[in-house]
């Protein structure tokens, strides 16, 4: 898509700056002078302090300012107002202003600029050191000298457009965002705020930027998207994972797209403890049953937390065993020494897909001890579970409601997984996204334990270790099959196994007091309780006291 910017934006190469034949003599003129004479510009540095703001914002009539925050300072920040007739928040990107002529010299700019960034230099994988040289470059050339505010705007829309995500750039660096959503042409992107919900913002893209935008995130991510191939999902450079539609066909209002939000740091246990998720007692139970090998499916429907409390617990396995995950899109990230990765392929020009069930027969050959993969939905889930029939532990997630909706699933088309098998599975945990006191919570709902098929009415037997109480907000434990099957593996009392439990919960407990959530500490800190549980655990005695 040459001409055009990550945003569908024209270059001066395909749309001449100005009506004016004046001024691109001039500029011309100029950029003629400016060689002759040697000319350069010096990069000024940027003093928000002495230079004053880059942007300013009015708040809209009939708008009350709840907050605001950067999301890339000194040049992008976020305004939240209510608008008291509609009764509703709305989101407002601002970033550096551009009068016209400023608008102009930057689409000029982008032309002359853009033959260098394409064969920067490897060493600086960002390009900003490369757009910063180039622009003062450039700027020299034309023999001008701007005010540092006006070098270091044209620089962010630089930065933004050819190394970033064009107008959605501050959405994305939102850490507050979960989902940004655009449903067509000229209408108003929402995204999901963990504070404000769905919310409109004031971004939005015309039919043409549209369109070569949705053409470029594909590009971006190494896929190719076509009015004969409209739809696609993919994983953006930078994680986040996108689902992008090209044109009217199947999408009536025009190209749209939807962007997954991934934390740059995954949630941990102590996450999810602190969200109320999980409770401190169920984060013990699945510790231990994780160390004893112990299958499981996380159930729930879209956006309930699935794959996150699956990559969280997943910190809890052993630091020598060999984990292998599979995915359609890189979403899962472990701190664990021996992990593989793995990812499907689809074909683009030559060569064969690579498929979930591709990936499934040859981890097997790869001899992990834990398997991770992150959904089953087809013909992969009889090799996942005969994978459990012979002694691999897998982990995995599955849309679903109920434990009696995942075993029906399980059972039936399109999946077919013979009853026998299903009762090498251990756990089912079924999460929900609902409202609490008007805030959008998950919880998980329940924590299933998968029994063995009942001789008399050959249903497959099933009981909750774990059930979330929606009026009082907490969970009832009941009585666990597993925790008594671990407890004679290891040859423990009762009261031994009430304290290992007793143990852990303490551990996760004085965690969780001290704010432990980095994902790399967190796992270390287990790693350690592995490797030495009493010194651990006299740790904790001295971390408790006053």
């Amino acid at each position: 898509m040459s001409g055009h910017t990550l945003d569908g934006e024209p270059d001066a190469a395909a749309t001449p700056v100005g009506d004016h034949a004046e001024r691109d003599l001039l500029s011309e003129l100029k950029r003629t002078l400016s060689v002759l004479r040697g000319g350069q510009f010096e990069v000024p540095p940027l003093r928000p302090g002495t230079d004053g703001p880059l942007s300013r914002f009015s708040v809209p009539a009939n708008n009350e300012e709840v907050e605001r925050y950067w999301v890339n300072a000194p040049f992008a920040y976020v305004v939240v107002t209510y608008d008291t007739e509609a009764s509703e928040h709305l989101y407002h990107v601002v970033e550096p202003d551009l009068d016209a002529s400023e608008s102009a010299l930057l689409a000029r700019i982008r032309r002359d600029i853009r033959e260098p960034l394409l064969y920067h230099d490897g060493a600086d994988p960002t390009g900003e050191q490369t757009l910063r040289t180039e622009l003062a470059s450039v700027l020299g050339e034309y023999g001008i000298d701007v005010a540092p505010a006006t070098f270091h705007t044209f620089l962010y829309y630089l930065l933004r457009d050819f190394r970033g995500y064009g107008r959605t750039d501050p959405l994305m660096r939102d850490p507050h965002i979960e989902d940004i959503s655009c449903d067509g042409y000229d209408l108003p992107i929402f995204v999901y705020h963990d504070t404000y919900t769905d919310i409109e913002t004031n971004v939005a893209f015309d039919r043409e930027a549209l369109d070569h935008y949705v053409v470029r995130m594909a590009q971006r991510s190494g896929r190719h998207i076509s009015i004969g191939d409209p739809v696609i999902g993919t994983t953006l450079p930078n994680g986040s994972r996108a689902e992008l539609a090209l044109g009217e066909e199947v999408t009536p209002r025009g190209s749209a797209f939807t962007v997954r939000m991934y934390a740059d740091e995954p949630f941990t246990p102590i996450d999810l403890v602190q969200f109320g998720t999980f409770s401190i007692e169920q984060m013990a139970y699945l510790w231990l049953c994780i160390e004893h090998n112990r299958s499981l499916i996380f159930a729930g429907g879209t956006a309930s937390g699935k794959t996150t409390s699956m990559n969280a617990v997943s910190m809890f396995i052993p630091p020598r065993a060999k984990v292998l995950s599979i995915e359609d899109t890189r979403e899962l990230s472990l701190h664990h020494d021996n992990w593989l990765s793995s990812v499907t392929r689809q074909r683009l020009n030559e060569g064969t897909d690579i498929d979930m069930y591709d990936l499934l027969r040859s981890a097997l050959r790869h001899r992990p001890e834990y398997i991770i993969v992150g959904e089953v939905r087809g013909e992969e889930a009889v090799t996942l579970f005969q994978a459990m029939n012979t002694g691999h532990t897998t982990f995995s997630t599955m849309h679903a409601d109920s434990v009696e909706t995942v075993i029906n699933r399980l059972e039936n088309e399109p999946i077919n997984v013979p009853r026998p098998m299903v009762q090498s599975l251990d756990l089912l945990l079924v999460q929900t996204l609902t409202r609490l006191d008007d805030e959008r919570v998950r919880r998980s709902k329940t924590i299933g334990e998968v029994g063995k098929i009942d001789q008399r009415t050959g249903e497959l037997d099933y009981a909750s270790a774990y059930s979330w109480n929606v009026e009082t907000d907490s969970f009832d434990r009941h009585d666990s099959t597993l925790l008594d099957e671990i407890r004679r593996d290891r040859g423990w009392t009762q009261t031994e196994l009430r304290r290992e439990l007793r143990n852990r919960e303490r551990f996760l407990r004085v965690l969780a007091d001290r704010g432990v959530n980095d994902y790399r500490q967190f796992t270390a800190l287990v790693n350690e309780y592995y490797a030495h549980p009493d010194e651990v655990l006299e740790w904790l005695d001295a971390a408790q006291e006053p």
